[in-house]
């Protein structure tokens, strides 16, 4: 499997399919953004792969992509997704994201506008007033301080030994991946001191969803000068509310906003084709 290694010990998965245009993926599923997951999502960017040249990651901490038990900062995350770039010899390229990828959309192209050509973003998380809370994102992460808390650091290894896959599991923790992976790790970790790990998780909550407002990844004024085009299909949950979307389409300059139900079973041709005709825009 083809790695990225990174100057603090992270190791980035990465894989490459089809060729094109260079398209380069962040996944669905919040801590488990990992290329594993696009299956599960209605429309499947890989299934452009016969045009674009799809490029899919784990992001850090994600299924193939270990890293040091450190909370990790979205500029940690771009600069990981511009070292996948450059392994592939890519200089400039398409985004698509889901979910948290959408986070990771916005910020890579606030790092680095020059190397993006255009951006689709499907069920942006975001913070909306009355639909949901810092709360809201921040309870993904008590389980696994209550495991500490009370079964201290064997139960958290325990539990992510047993289900590594902290979205179905967040008793396992945001590194269950790794310690389930790696004995040398898991030791590490099971001599972790529980007050120290509930103070690790507390950070990698503030660091990953509570750094920079509604649009978890980015300054909240950057949306009114987000220079790539984006094409953005809503979400409609607590997590992905469609609100959020709806105010990176009025905000953001070059934005063009789905319906909500663009991927029901009526629309969810027209909705591919859609997307198709705008990735081609986006690059001539």
């Amino acid at each position: 499997m083809p790695f990225v290694d990174r100057p603090d010990g992270a190791r980035i998965y990465y894989e490459v399919r089809g060729q094109g245009f260079p398209l380069l993926l962040f996944a669905l599923g919040g801590v488990n953004s990992q290329v594993s997951f696009w299956p599960n999502s209605a429309i499947n960017p890989f299934d452009y792969a016969g045009e674009f040249m799809c490029i899919g990651m784990d992001q850090r901490n994600a299924e193939n992509s270990p890293a040091p038990a450190v909370a990790p900062s979205w500029e940690q995350f771009a600069a990981d997704q511009r070292a996948v770039l450059d392994a592939v010899g890519v200089e400039r390229t398409l985004l698509w994201g889901g979910c948290i990828g959408v986070a990771h959309v916005l910020r890579f192209i606030l790092e680095a506008p020059e190397r993006v050509a255009g951006a689709v973003g499907q069920d942006p998380v975001g913070l909306v007033e009355g639909l949901n809370s810092r709360e809201t994102f921040f309870a993904m992460f008590r389980p696994t301080i209550e495991a500490a808390r009370t079964g201290g650091m064997r139960a958290v290894v325990d539990a992510a030994v047993a289900n590594p896959l902290f979205v179905r599991n967040n008793a396992a923790g945001p590194f269950a991946a790794r310690i389930a992976a790696d004995a040398a790790f898991r030791e590490q970790m099971l001599a972790m001191d529980p007050t120290a790990y509930e103070r690790l998780i507390v950070d990698y909550d503030q660091q990953l969803w509570g750094a920079h407002g509604p649009f978890i990844s980015v300054p909240e004024e950057f949306i009114a000068r987000c220079p790539a085009p984006l094409l953005i299909l809503p979400g409609n949950d607590a997590f992905h509310p469609t609100p959020a979307a709806h105010r990176i389409c009025a905000e953001a300059p070059q934005a063009t906003c789905l319906d909500v139900d663009c991927r029901s079973p009526e629309k969810i041709a027209d909705t591919r084709q859609r997307i198709r005709a705008f990735l081609r825009a986006c690059v001539g």
